[in-house]
């Protein structure tokens, strides 16, 4: 009796997906958040918090997965499970295998859609996928997404069958540095400041329901100003007669509102504005709706903060950064944003938080998030922890190209057509991901020369499509008279190279102080920094001594500096904190006194 129980228990077991329980892979070192993986339920925040609506449904969980040769068929059995949303590549899949430029990753699951959602339209939506994505619905194509950071979604309404399991196929390619796609710091054969590809689904994907006609996207700009916010709904399904209505609130309390024809921006007064600041993170609630007859049909929360972002000259004729009308220093870590666990994605919400909280109690007021761009929570978290954000474009195509002048009108290096489109498509997903976050207020198409090409065309278009933010045309990269920043990089210790009596000065990359701790390291052999120290009060002390040299920079011209890095990344040991964030690597009560006096060096 007990030996048929068991049988029939391990059978039950099988029969519902149990027969290989999910778990890391590898024996690499991990965060203290890969604890807390919930494989039935991993990241179960709402995914979107700018438009944020009451349904949705998340398929982040167990999918079949498969790796098959490039241009084969949807496979007829699959190579075990995969945990959804963490890359093939990274530990917390469960998997932990190289796809390659030859193969194809294939995934595989059933949902069910709520019968509450009769009736209304079906949004399959995706948080990122790296890098070439095409999907099925019960064996019909259903779109097809190129860009390995930005979100996708699909209406999957009129392919969906009644009253059963839907069948959803992803499939995806990417070619890593053997194509010309942004991918960042990814490549093939990672060593010192190159990372593990990252394939696959890597962001949260999940369904909601939504009216017939419904709010596709948000642009909200503030005037500090003219007193008063700009939001721009984009929609779907919409007629002529319909209208957009937007209100504002604080803390519940309407304090205005408007309206305005579909397509139209709605400009609303926001009297005595609370200004947002790294200091203040003040935030207004939004909430936006197509109106119809007079009735409110698809309805959205969003939120909004009031700030400006300029330059200007101050009294000894410095061209200064400039945050609300006031020079502003902003001084801030090279964030990569990785995880050795998760790779691009971070195990836990709270683990994501968790870099942005260090940051500010390490003393910075900025972020430069290098050459990789974060789903869509990090922003909100940005948001409301109050730090500014430096957005870089993830560097692709081919390695840097530098020209033997700093100021030139010479020949850049020369991108196909297909990779410039590319580059110009991902580019503005990318803008349009974080257009609405008050914490994002700098963009950076290029770093350091790397697949730099017409940039004062690109630039031009940067500035016209988001004239509310500066941009710094190329981080440490070839130097064009054009933009709003002249950014050099300087290492280990800060130095003013050029100097621009036009555009706000900067380095946008200091530092790289290299400290090993022998059970936090991603290899215990390969260990790189630009300088390196036996002790965290050597560390610390050669940190203080460039610090002190940035801020006798400051009265010289310097608006803004970056210092590398956050953490630790695989192989590179530069970062303020180890890799698993487990170790903080110097004096946090001397560096945040020192960042500090840095950031207020401008105050007055």
């Amino acid at each position: 009796m007990v030996r048929f129980f068991f049988t029939g228990l391990l059978v039950c077991l099988v029969s519902l997906g149990f027969s290989q329980p999910w778990k890391p892979a590898g024996d690499r070192i991990k965060t203290s958040w890969a604890e807390k993986v919930d494989p039935a339920n991993p990241l179960p925040e709402y995914p979107r918090p700018q438009m944020e609506r009451p349904q949705w449904q998340n398929l982040n969980g167990l999918w079949d997965y498969a790796i098959r040769p490039k241009g084969g068929n949807l496979p007829d059995r699959f190579d075990g499970k995969i945990l959804v949303p963490f890359a093939i590549e990274s530990s917390l899949s469960g998997v932990q295998k190289t796809v390659g430029e030859d193969n194809e990753l294939w995934y595989q699951r059933t949902f069910t859609v709520p019968a509450a959602w009769k009736n209304k339209k079906i949004l399959l939506n995706f948080g990122a996928v790296d890098w070439k994505a095409d999907v099925w619905l019960n064996d019909i194509k259903v779109g097809t997404h190129t860009g390995g950071y930005t979100p996708f979604s699909l209406d999957i309404t009129a392919f969906l069958v009644k009253d059963k399991a839907q069948k959803l196929v992803v499939k995806v390619w990417d070619p890593t540095d053997h194509g010309y796609q942004p991918r960042g710091k990814q490549v093939s054969r990672p060593q010192g400041i190159w990372y593990t590809p990252v394939t696959g689904i890597w962001q949260t994907v999940w369904l909601e329901p939504v009216d017939q006609a419904y709010i596709a996207h948000l642009k909200i700009i503030p005037n500090i100003d003219g007193g008063n916010v700009s939001v721009l709904a984009s929609t779907e399904g919409t007629l002529p007669s319909d209208m957009i209505e937007v209100k504002v609130l604080d803390n519940g309390k309407l304090i205005g509102s408007g309206k305005a024809a579909v397509g139209q921006e709605v400009s609303v007064a926001v009297p005595d504005a609370k200004l947002w600041s790294p200091e203040m993170p003040f935030l207004y609630d939004l909430e936006v709706a197509i109106v119809r007859n007079g009735l409110a049909g698809d309805k959205l929360k969003s939120y909004f903060g009031m700030r400006k972002i300029s330059t200007n000259r101050d009294e000894n004729g410095i061209v200064r950064m400039q945050l609300n009308n006031k020079d502003y220093f902003q001084f801030g870590p090279l964030d990569q944003g990785w995880w050795p666990d998760g790779l691009y994605t971070a195990p836990t919400d709270e683990a994501l938080l968790f870099d942005i909280k260090k940051t500010k109690d390490f003393g910075y007021n900025m972020i430069r998030k290098h050459v990789k761009v974060e789903p869509a929570r990090w922003y909100y978290h940005c948001d409301r922890e109050g730090i500014l954000v430096w957005q870089d474009m993830p560097s692709g195509d081919r390695s840097p190209q530098w020209q033997q002048r700093n100021y030139f009108d010479g020949q850049e290096m020369q991108r196909s057509a297909q990779s410039e489109e590319n580059y110009r498509r991902e580019w503005k997903e990318i803008m349009d991901l974080a257009v609405s976050n008050p914490s994002v207020v700098v963009w950076v198409p290029f770093n350091e020369a790397w697949g730099q090409f017409k940039t004062p065309e690109i630039v031009e278009w940067t500035k016209n499509y988001d004239p509310s933010r500066l941009v710094n045309p190329a981080s440490g990269g070839n130097h064009y008279d054009v933009g709003d920043i002249l950014d050099m990089h300087s290492y280990p210790e800060p130095r003013m190279g050029l100097f621009d009596s036009k555009r706000a000065n900067v380095v946008g990359e200091f530092g790289g102080i290299g400290l090993v701790f022998e059970d936090h390291v991603w290899e215990k052999a390969r260990n790189w920094g630009y300088v390196q120290y036996k002790s965290s009060e050597e560390a610390t002390d050669a940190y203080l001594r460039m610090v002190d040299i940035l801020k006798s920079l400051v009265p010289a011209g310097y608006s803004a500096a970056v210092y590398t890095q956050t953490t630790d990344v695989e192989v590179e040991v530069n970062g303020l904190m180890t890799y698993d964030r487990k170790v903080i690597k110097l004096s946090e009560e001397k560096l945040h006194k020192a960042n500090q006096a840095v950031c207020n060096s401008l105050n007055k």
